[in-house]
């Protein structure tokens, strides 16, 4: 059973280490969703409210095991003093041989400017978290984006010292195992995003238990692929037609809704003031750009179809953008869809990672949907039936 926050007692006068996913997109400096702060301030906030202390972990971007001020999380401390309207000390240098804090909220610098973090060695992230553990004398894991991840702050630190899942972990564990083992029918997945490929796992767990599949964003193309039609410039990835010939196969079989578009928005090139049409998604090359055209989002129709199964269902997840949405003349499939998900009666499961930033960036605010994820990769490992080892080691299992 996950060991929540009430397993570690009475924490008045402690310091608990509190690891959160933190890993915002930056823009000279400032950050351009804050969703992931916002999404950490419940659990530091019961812990304050607890009496204890906090000492914050996480990581951002890539810094490849060296310190980088590209990667700091100086913003990012920042904007989490101003959530919890309270004096927030960030320490800067390396997370492994920084001074505890004195502050009732300290953010330690970047996790990965030491490369013990992430290593396939063991012994080297045991080592790095028994040097984060000086920094409290118990530990709450709060960062559901990385608990698909074998790392220091994420596995080994759970081990050193008394551990338990926050509020965040919980309530993500709690949705997830909704849509998996007890989902309210009918139940639909939408899936868009770049590459089948990135997705095989989801379809083939999911399959057997939705009523609909909904097939959107690059990925799209290799479906229509799969289907005889020619695709011009648009992604495909020619290995895979063979596996999603046999989806298709098998949910006729199951008798699966599976929704492949049947028009495309087609442009002259990948870029946001492109020449675009919209054509039958049988007709990519006799548009105006032939065998040229590269496709960039689903068309009207499959919006509305797409729209009218989301309206059907009690229960929906949706992760990967239906097309192109940073680019506006390319993010009206994406819309239309999260336009529907705020509309189920029922539960609508946003899968964080590029879905999460689009319906954002679109407008939507986090309260219009049923649950937001902040795991993009932990949300999809999970719906593919994987263990996950940064909640295995707070006692969690996969029911059987």
């Amino acid at each position: 059973m996950l060991r929540t926050l009430d397993s570690l007692g009475d924490l008045a006068g402690t310091r608990v280490v509190v690891r959160c996913d933190l890993n915002v997109p930056l823009k000279d400096g400032e950050i351009t969703d804050d969703g992931r702060v916002r999404a950490s301030v419940p659990t530091l906030d019961r812990l304050l409210g607890a009496g204890a202390s906090v000492t914050v972990l996480s990581h951002l971007g890539r810094p490849d095991g060296a310190p980088n001020p590209r990667y700091s999380l100086e913003p990012v401390a920042k904007r989490l003093g101003e959530l919890l309207d309270r004096e927030v000390e960030f320490v800067p240098g390396t997370a492994g041989e920084a001074e505890p804090g004195s502050g009732a909220v300290t953010v330690l610098e970047n996790l990965r400017f030491d490369p013990r973090e992430t290593s396939k060695d063991a012994g080297e992230r045991r080592e790095y978290a028994e040097a984060l553990a000086r920094h409290g004398s118990a530990f709450v894991s709060d960062g559901f984006g990385v608990v698909h991840r074998k790392q220091a702050s994420v596995y080994e630190l759970a081990q050193v010292l008394p551990s338990a899942a926050g509020l965040l972990i919980a309530d993500e564990l709690s949705v997830l195992e909704r849509l998996t083992e007890r989902p309210e029918k009918p139940y639909a997945v939408v899936l868009g995003g770049s590459k089948v490929s990135d997705k095989l796992g989801v379809i083939d767990h999911l399959l057997p238990r939705v009523d609909a599949l909904l097939i959107g964003g690059g990925m799209l193309f290799t479906f229509l692929a799969a289907k005889g039609f020619a695709v011009g410039r648009s992604l495909l990835e020619q290995d895979q037609i063979p596996r999603v010939q046999e989806y298709l196969q098998r949910a006729e079989s199951l008798g699966v809704t599976l929704l492949v578009p049947t028009d495309v928005v087609v442009a002259a090139a990948f870029a946001a003031d492109a020449d675009h049409e919209t054509v039958a998604a049988d007709a990519i090359e006799s548009s105006a750009f032939g065998a040229d055209g590269i496709g960039l989002d689903i068309g009207p129709d499959t919006a509305e179809a797409f729209a009218g199964v989301i309206a059907r269902s009690r229960t929906v997840f949706w992760n990967g953008p239906m097309g192109v949405f940073e680019f506006p003349a390319f993010a009206s499939g994406t819309k239309r869809v999260a336009e529907a998900l705020t509309e189920v009666d029922g539960l609508s499961v946003v899968g964080g990672g590029d879905s999460a930033a689009a319906v954002r960036s679109l407008g939507f605010g986090d309260d219009r949907f049923g649950h937001i994820s902040t795991g993009g990769g932990a949300s999809l490992e999970f719906l593919e039936g994987k263990d996950l080892p940064g909640l295995q080691v707070l006692g969690w299992e996969r029911d059987a």
